[in-house]
């Protein structure tokens, strides 16, 4: 069965491909559909695990992937990154693992395959699985009020405007945020490190990010307004630092402790965590920004400076997690294995689903007002729970298959799961993004599409 590069152009694409899938319309069977293995392959045909292959037998042209080599090295060479490690797998094969750089530019060290970065928000998935896992527990409900877990949150207002003295004006939500509406960005939070609204200013001010704890942040989110009304915008957020929350709420144990027991020993993410262990520092990539004069400079990180010598006291959800670039791949092939790996049942192929079914109103996407880092969300592109969802890439111009799933990291890092080719791509860098950051992930996904010659294989 030939397997479809691209997401436009065909009218007699199979369910699992037709964009804008409501999850509140789609039929469960379809749903469970869509989350499965990839239609391209047999699952019981194919060995997944994680051998390292000629690329010719998971339909690459070698000769190709050394063009993704190239323009990702002409980063390096051009002083924009410092240094990179990726990795495409596909049917479960290593396909190509790559290392580019430097690790640590004062010294020289180069870049390792087992390098450990900092993935930021590429937490924001993990965290989703999390939510997920306690889902199937019948703990919470997507249609659920955030407020039936979140009382402190029971009479949140929206914020309407500034008065005649500069005083806030606040509303009443229209409707009490959801659940659903939190895992998606759409529930009325903002952030406070991105946006110059006055509630965003009320997010620094009270510096929510740097709360003590768990608790502080919901304490002080409740005296915070709605930066609009639920449902009606996608705006950025701290949404998943309070699902964070909710994940210790419900569960009774820290973060890391129910991620630890629940992800990463099921799958042997051996080096996935909220802290870099002491004897793991020499494989922690320096992180960079760059200055004024256009020069790279070893950086703590700015607004997303984190303490990774021990356990944080307010683990975040939303982007606190150091990982290397074979542990996310254990995670990313979880999905496209519909919810296990080697055994280890995480999700239900119907929760996957879920996740990777976009949740915003075509209104929203129609207006292409929204965006962060290198994503738009537009009538090509939506967001599901904890991901962005590729709904009809060949209408924007991607190469990537309908249904593919992605998202960034702050200091750069970047990946992409695509169902339909089933294959998953992780590029680790340590450069916090800003104006003037190359976009890798689309310069590697041209290169890695192009590259792709054989998808029947």
């Amino acid at each position: 069965m030939v397997c479809p590069t691209a997401g436009g152009g065909d009218d007699k694409l199979s369910l699992v491909q037709k964009p804008r899938l409501s999850m509140l319309t789609l039929p469960f069977v379809a749903l469970t559909l869509l989350a499965g293995r990839a239609p391209c392959q047999s699952a019981a045909a194919k060995s997944r695990d994680f051998a390292e292959v000629k690329p010719e037998t998971a339909g690459f042209s070698s000769q190709r992937l050394e063009r993704l080599h190239a323009v990702l090295q002409k980063k390096v060479d051009e002083k924009q990154v410092p240094g990179m490690v990726t990795l495409l797998a596909r049917h479960g094969k290593i396909v190509d693992f790559q290392t580019y750089g430097k690790k640590d530019l004062a010294s020289g060290t180069p870049m390792d395959k087992d390098t450990i970065f900092r993935i930021y928000s590429m937490t924001k998935p993990v965290t989703g699985v999390a939510m997920m896992i306690l889902y199937e527990q019948g703990k919470w409900s997507p249609q659920d009020r955030i407020a039936k877990y979140i009382p402190e949150f029971a009479h949140l207002k929206v914020f309407k405007g500034m008065d005649a003295n500069g005083q806030p004006q606040l509303e009443d939500p229209a409707h009490a945020p959801t659940m659903a509406e939190l895992m998606s960005h759409n529930a009325g939070f903002t952030y406070g490190i991105f946006g110059y609204t006055a509630v965003d200013k009320m997010y620094r001010d009270a510096n929510v990010l740097g709360s003590a704890n768990l608790q502080e942040m919901i304490d002080k989110l409740a005296k915070i307004p709605l930066l609009y009304q639920p449902g009606t915008k996608w705006v950025y957020s701290v949404s998943v630092d309070i699902q964070g929350y909710l994940v210790e709420k419900i569960s009774g144990k820290t973060l890391g402790e129910f991620m630890r027991e629940n992800i990463f020993q099921p799958l042997g993410m051996k080096e996935t965590a909220f802290h870099v262990a002491e004897d793991k520092l020499g494989r922690f990539a320096s992180l960079y920004a760059m200055n004024p004069k256009g020069e790279l400079t070893v950086t703590k990180g700015g607004t997303v400076a984190l303490d990774y010598s021990r356990e944080p006291g307010m683990p975040s959800g939303g982007g606190g997690l150091i990982s290397t670039a074979r542990d996310y791949l254990r995670f990313c092939q979880m999905f496209l294995n519909g919810g296990e790996l080697e055994g280890a049942r995480i999700l239900a192929p119907s929760s996957v689903a879920l996740m990777r079914t976009n949740r915003l109103d075509p209104a929203i996407m129609d207006s292409r007002q929204y965006g962060i880092a290198f994503f738009h969300v537009s009538p090509g592109f939506g967001f599901g729970f904890d991901f962005g969802v590729y709904t009809n890439p060949g209408f924007i111009g991607r190469p990537v298959g309908r249904g593919t799933f992605t998202w960034v990291g702050a200091a750069g890092t970047w990946f992409w799961i695509d169902p339909a080719n089933d294959l998953v791509f992780i590029g680790m860098v340590q450069r916090i993004i800003d104006a003037g950051s190359p976009d890798m992930d689309t310069i590697a996904s041209d290169a890695v599409y192009q590259a792709l010659v054989n998808p029947e294989k």
